[in-house]
């Protein structure tokens, strides 16, 4: 309050807010004469200042020269598609408006596709079909008389024992939260990882007005290794400017913290991000678009024998205000501990949406050319994380996360548990790796949360009981818990920022990234956490403490069997195996098993229909009845 009455003396302006007898009695104080005398001066110091130290804009578009005028560029191939999109700076009047791939032949370029530039967001995407995936094959992208850029498209890892995925998520460019600092080290770990796969999760971009201008500078620290790695990157709330998102099917938000759902910003906008984000993925499942004309692009990418399912976790989720009872300060943060869980999984909410849930049952069936099954989207099917912000922010439930609604995340998780799909997301700001369970613990997928690039918004896992079920010396945090929505969850492992104040803000952030290994003939899965700034290839280097973790293919449908039926003895080995409830024509999974042995687990006593093989290669068995010991069923193929 005396600081308040000393600035109140130097402002005309605000000088009669204040008792006269109080200003009186400041101006007689030696110490508020010291602080009139030091704010007298600021305005002659301030601007001196501010010259010699002026604010360099992170996002500020650089002068380049017209051979430069291609950022960079990112693609993938599936089913012998090559989908690749080229970002470029913003051309001149008179200059093209249309660019050519080329890849290379024999020592020399052959022309391959040509396309035009969109214009909205300098975006030039590429197809071309029939593409030869045997082989890496050199592209260059070329713009004019002088533009080009060069990069590899990767051989299909189709005979690669390993798959390797890396993951990112949430690139803040703020320097307080570590987002000035180079991106080198993650640049030259990608390049001793050598991965099969990039997967940019979401948040690629942190400015809520100038999606286009933090692109190119997210291409401008990743291009270098982007261009010669498939990549998938799918946006999040940030990149389409806005602070959370529940897309509610595309309606327009009219709320501050748009938690009435649907997007804040202009339709324009939001197509012009998806565009650049994502127009170099695999068609969309069902390019059908939502509300006010905004695509979709969910959709299945197959690599190197692994079949990935692009989730859009965000598009259909409606948002909670006006949906439920506010219970905290935001509508979509519960400080209410007494609340009863169940009271917000009304009916209208929903998750995925119809649409979607519709897409995982048709990608769980289908083997095609896959080993293994994942799921990629932008964050986990749990609420991950107790404190927000910063400590003391202590949360009961939070509905930007996944954990709500419960029914849309048990019908979520139940999709994929049928695929034995693990799930690789990210989004929190917070690693986790978690067992998810619907009706018990651990019945269900993994998951796996990678942390953030740099970390602008802390969160920590820190429940108020210790878990469950936990091995012996493991951290009370680990083991069975409950998040804020009674959903059941087992925690593995988790990275949580370190509570002192002051130090490297990247560490001290838990900032890093995540790599996932899969071992396709063991079925074995390797989750590891690093942290920024280390070499992954130096013996020294150490993980986050929990990482690196392992479990099997199987562990996915963690799900106790009420009975099996008989094994089934198969001629030829890994071959696709799926089991139908003949009561109700339910399929309870499919699976390409390994080796030539199965013995089919099942959830209820009855009859099963179970199919074995795929195409033209079937064998179909009907009436196969649960309880069956030791009888066997022999299938030639």
């Amino acid at each position: 309050s005396d600081l308040i009455l000393d600035l109140a003396r130097t402002c005309p302006m605000v000088i009669y807010s204040f008792p006269s007898t109080q200003l009186r009695f400041m101006i007689h104080s030696p110490f508020a004469r010291f602080l009139v005398l030091t704010l007298s001066l600021l305005p002659l110091v301030v601007p001196a200042f501010a010259q010699k130290k002026k604010r360099v804009d992170p996002l500020a578009i650089p002068e380049i020269t017209r051979d430069q005028v291609i950022c960079f560029a990112l693609y993938t191939v599936h089913a012998k598609t090559l989908k690749l999109t080229a970002q470029l700076y913003p051309l001149k009047e008179g200059e093209p408006r249309k660019a050519t791939l080329e890849v290379k032949q024999g020592g020399n370029w052959k022309k391959v596709a040509e396309a035009k530039v969109i214009e909205r967001g300098w975006t030039v995407p590429f197809r071309v079909e029939k593409w030869d995936d045997s082989q890496e094959i050199s592209y260059r992208v070329r713009h004019g008389e002088k533009a080009t850029y060069e990069g590899i498209i990767r051989k299909n890892p189709i005979d690669k024992q390993e798959f390797v995925a890396v993951g990112f998520t949430g690139n803040s460019i703020n320097p307080g939260h570590g987002g000035d600092i180079p991106k080198k080290d993650l640049v030259e770990n990608i390049k001793r990882l050598q991965p099969d796969l990039l997967f940019f999760s979401g948040d690629q971009v942190y400015d809520h007005r100038r999606h286009y201008a933090a692109w190119l500078r997210f291409g401008r620290d990743f291009g270098e290794v982007i261009r010669n790695f498939p990549t998938v990157t799918i946006p999040d709330d940030h990149d389409v400017g806005q602070p959370n998102i529940w897309g509610h099917n595309g309606k327009k938000s009219t709320l501050g913290g748009a938690s009435d759902g649907g997007y804040s910003m202009p339709v324009e906008y939001v197509k012009e991000v998806e565009r650049a984000q994502t127009s170099h993925l695999p068609d969309p499942y069902d390019p059908t678009p939502i509300e006010r004309g905004i695509g979709t692009y969910y959709t299945h990418l197959n690599w190197g024998r692994i079949s990935f399912a692009i989730i859009e976790d965000r598009k259909f989720k409606p948002g909670p205000a006006g949906m439920i009872p506010k219970q905290g300060p935001r509508p979509d943060h519960i400080r209410n501990p007494d609340y009863d869980p169940k009271s917000v999984d009304v009916p209208q909410a929903r998750l995925l949406g119809e649409r979607q849930l519709k897409f995982l049952d048709d990608w769980g069936r289908d083997w095609t050319d896959a080993d293994m099954k994942v799921a990629l989207s932008q964050t986990i099917f749990c609420g991950g994380a107790h404190i927000h912000g910063r400590i003391g922010g202590r949360l009961h439930a939070d509905l930007d996360s996944n954990g709500w609604p419960q029914t849309g995340r048990n019908k979520a998780i139940a999709a994929l548990r049928k695929a034995y799909a693990f799930h690789f997301a990210g989004d929190q700001h917070l690693a986790t790796v978690f067992h998810h369970g619907v009706d018990e613990w651990r019945d269900s997928i993994y998951s796996f949360c990678v942390p953030s690039i740099a970390n602008l918004y802390l969160r920590w896992w820190k429940p108020l009981e210790p878990g469950k079920n936990r091995k012996p010396g493991q951290d009370p945090i680990l083991g069975d818990h409950v998040d804020g929505f009674d959903n059941k969850l087992t925690a593995i492992a988790v990275a949580n920022p370190t509570p002192e104040k002051g130090g490297d803000r990247l560490s001290t952030r838990a900032a890093g990234f995540g790599v996932v290994r899969i071992d396709k003939k063991t079925r074995d899965v390797t989750f590891v956490c690093w942290p920024r700034n280390v070499d992954v290839s130096d013996k020294e280097a150490k993980p986050y403490p929990g990482w690196p973790f392992t479990f099997n293919q199987i562990d996915n449908y963690g799900r106790k069997a009420v009975a099996h039926l008989p094994v089934l003895e198969i001629n030829k080995p890994d071959q696709v195996v799926q089991v139908v409830e003949e009561k109700n024509g339910e399929v309870v999974y499919t699976l390409r098993v390994k080796g030539k042995s199965f013995h089919p687990k099942v959830f209820a006593k009855g009859a099963y229909t179970v199919k074995v093989g795929e195409g033209s290669n079937l064998k179909t068995f009907k009436g196969v009845k649960s309880g069956s010991k030791g009888k066997k069923i022999k299938v030639d193929l």
